[in-house]
Parts: structure tokens; C-alpha cells; sequence
């Protein structure tokens, strides 16, 4: 079965052709700039070399075509034709509490999709419409959505409710509902298998580390708490995010600056995390560099962001009394081995020690602790397209 795993966002459409039996991505690519002037596709076959052309794209419709038309190309597609294509599998952002697992996207699945609009306006719009324009053009190909927040529908009243008046969740499901929920599943479940033991039987700590960063707890399978809240702003210092704030700083900014709600989520969104800190860059690669070079404001950035990953992760330690399994994950999970040591310095209550070789080499699954350390702790590589392609996979055979 060949499923075809989009992602969209409102200037963009991130693709992956992936064959579920082999599991082998056929294709990958991204349109980007779409409706807006200078759009360009990325395509790159398996094996093959990867292709930019410089195109406008006008909206989503478009964007689809020329992805459709780049996998059939009788060069170098992948495709006889569209026809191979047996399932979409599209990366929906939020679900609300409507959806606790993945669905296929039917007329009914999708009127509920919209009613979530309120809850992610940048994000939930933007998936819809790669959705209709998918269908458009692929009228009779099954399509399935799976959201970034199904996997910690799991959590129980107490980790999920803000302390504010219970009528604003009754009224407008204001509750901590979490994102990355693709990738901690495929991780923690992968985490599982790599160690040959049983999913349900561990309780394990995903730390998805990336330009957005986000930590959760899995107990028994199942997602028990999660760093990120009812917006993907809280929680851990992130590229352009500041995480945990107190609100007071808000009030306390509007009187000195003038600032009004929308400036000041701007700036906690856009203009904080590394980036506020560093005064510099959101990117942990030039943080990392200017940690090592020890410039003070790279300093400050670099042990504000391992401080707060290992503060959840004690939290989730506690949280689940105890912890079988730590994983580090994403961009900056799998690829800075400073910054998983420095996490790791702050957990020898947890008995854990780590293997400075094993934690230097990059690329596929492993154990960076050592043989004797109490609580394992391992990078995980995420795949969330090939989570989606599973997930379509399963709900359309």
C-alpha cells in the first residue's frame, strides 16, 4: 500500500511517499511560498538527487498538483500514476477533546475538525485546507487524519485542568491538551521494541527536542502529562517560545510598554526562548557553538534550556513515581550530545550515568547510558511521517 503523508501549513505542504508493507519513504519534498511571490518545490526521489525549481504557487490546489505531477514524472517519479496512490495520511494539528485517536476524514470527521478551529486559528485553517484541496484533485482516494494532540487525550483530569474558574473549560475547553502527540507515541512505543521490552509494562520520559520542544510522561502505553498546554507556548524554553511564564509578567509589560495582548503573544511566541535570551539567534546549533566559545549570552540560553528538560523530567519522574526510560528525540534530541549530557548532570538521583562515547555517535537508535545506570536513557530518531502512514495504514485496510 502506497500512502501519501502530508503536511500543511498555510504557505506550506511538506510531503512523504511511503510504501506501508517496506515501510521505505518513495518520495519526499516541500512547496513553500505558496500565495505568496517566489514559491518553490523541493522534490527528492529515493536514491535519487533532490530537485529545486523555482515555480509560483498560487494556493494549496496548485501545491498539489505539482507534487503529484513531480512523483509521476516518466524521469525520475516514482509513480506509473496517481492511481498507486491508496490513502492520504494528513498531519492535523489539533482535535480538541473530539478525538482521542486518528480518523478517517469524512464529511462528519472534518465539520468537527472546523468546530476545533478556535483552539489552533494558525494551524486547524491551514490543515483543512490542504485537506479539501487534496480532495479535489484525488476525489476517490481515502483520507485520514491524525492529530498532534490525540495521543495525550489520555491524561487524567488532574494533569489537563488549569486552576482558573471551571466554567471557562466547561464553556471553552480551556485545558492543557499538548502537540508533538505523533512523535512522542512513535517514540515511546519504538523506545519499547529497541529495548525489547513491554510498552505497557514501562513507564517511560519523551524529550522532543527541537526549535519547539515538548516532554511527556508515558505510563503503561498511555500519555499521562505533557510539557505543552492548551497552545504549544508553554512548557519548556523553545527556539522563539518562552515556555512557563508567569502571567504577571504580562500585566507588568503592558503598563510599562503599552503593549496589547496581541504584541505581547507576538513577542512570547516570536521573539522569546533562545532567541530572547541570546539576544542573537533561535537556532541551538549557533547557541551550542557560542556555549562551547563561552559568550555569556549563549551561556545563559544554553543552561536555561537543559535546566527546564530536566526539571520536567523530575516532575515526570514524580509524576508516574518513577521512570524506566528517558528519550531524547528531534532535531536537538537527536543531534547535540552537549546538550544531552547537560540535561543527564542534573538526574544522578535517578541513577543515571551516561556513556560520553555512545552519547557522541548520531544517527540511529541507542543506549547512551551506561550498563550500570538505574534508569536507561536512549535516542529515539522520530519518524512522524512514518507514524501516519502506520496510523492511515491501519484505518483503511
Amino acid at each position: 500500500m502506497k500512502i501519501f503523508v502530508i503536511n500543511c501549513g498555510s504557505s506550506s505542504l511538506k510531503f512523504q511517499l511511503i510504501d506501508s508493507v517496506s515501510e521505505e519513504c518513495l518520495a519526499k519534498g516541500l512547496c513553500e511560498r505558496i500565495g505568496i511571490e517566489g514559491g518553490m518545490i523541493s522534490y527528492t526521489p529515493a536514491g535519487g538527487e533532490k530537485e529545486k525549481t523555482k515555480v509560483e504557487i498560487p494556493d494549496h490546489k496548485e501545491a498539489f498538483r505539482l507534487v503529484l505531477e513531480a512523483m509521476t514524472n516518466p524521469k525520475t517519479g516514482v509513480l506509473k500514476s496517481t492511481d498507486e496512490i491508496d490513502a492520504v495520511g494528513h498531519r492535523m494539528v489539533h482535535g480538541g477533546e473530539k478525538f482521542a485517536c486518528s480518523a478517517i476524514l469524512d464529511a462528519d470527521v472534518l465539520a468537527a475538525v472546523t468546530e476545533c478551529n478556535d483552539l489552533a486559528p494558525l494551524h486547524n485553517p491551514a490543515n483543512l485546507v490542504g485537506v479539501n484541496a487534496c480532495k479535489e484533485l484525488m476525489p476517490n482516494v481515502p483520507m485520514v487524519g491524525v492529530f498532534d494532540t490525540a495521543f495525550h487525550q489520555t491524561m487524567p483530569e488532574e494533569a489537563y485542568l488549569y486552576a482558573i474558574p471551571y466554567e471557562y473549560y466547561k464553556k471553552y475547553g480551556v485545558r492543557r491538551y499538548g502537540f508533538h502527540g505523533t512523535s512522542h507515541h512513535y517514540v515511546s512505543q519504538h523506545c519499547a521494541e529497541f529495548l525489547g521490552k513491554n510498552y505497557e509494562d514501562m513507564k517511560i520520559i519523551v524529550c522532543h527536542l527541537g526549535n519547539g520542544a515538548s516532554v511527556s510522561a508515558v505510563k503503561n502505553g498511555k500519555c499521562v502529562d505533557t510539557s505543552m498546554g492548551m497552545t504549544p507556548l508553554e512548557g519548556l524554553v523553545m527556539g522563539t517560545r518562552s515556555g512557563d511564564i508567569d502571567a504577571g509578567v504580562l500585566e507588568f509589560l503592558a503598563n510599562k510598554e503599552g503593549m496589547d495582548i496581541k504584541e505581547l503573544l507576538n513577542m512570547l511566541n516570536k521573539k522569546s526562548g533562545l532567541l530572547g535570551l541570546t539576544e542573537a539567534s533561535s537556532d541551538s546549533r549557533d547557541v551550542e557553538d557560542g556555549y562551547f566559545e563561552k559568550k555569556e549570552n549563549c551561556v545563559r540560553a544554553q543552561k536555561s534550556f537543559c535546566y527546564r528538560v530536566a526539571k520536567y523530567i523530575g516532575a515526570y519522574a514524580a509524576a508516574m513515581n518513577g521512570v524506566d526510560a528517558i528519550c531524547f528525540t528531534a532535531g536537538v534530541g537527536e543531534n547535540s550530545p552537549i546538550t544531552r549530557e547537560m540535561i543527564c548532570d542534573y538526574l544522578g538521583y535517578l541513577g543515571v550515568t551516561i556513556d560520553k562515547e555512545a552519547n557522541n555517535k548520531r544517527g540511529d537508535d541507542n543506549i547512551i547510558s551506561t550498563a550500570d545506570s538505574k534508569t536507561t536513557v536512549c535516542v529515539i530518531p522520530t519518524n512522524e511521517e512514518l507514524a501516519i502512514a502506520r496510523e492511515t495504514a491501519r484505518l483503511v485496510k
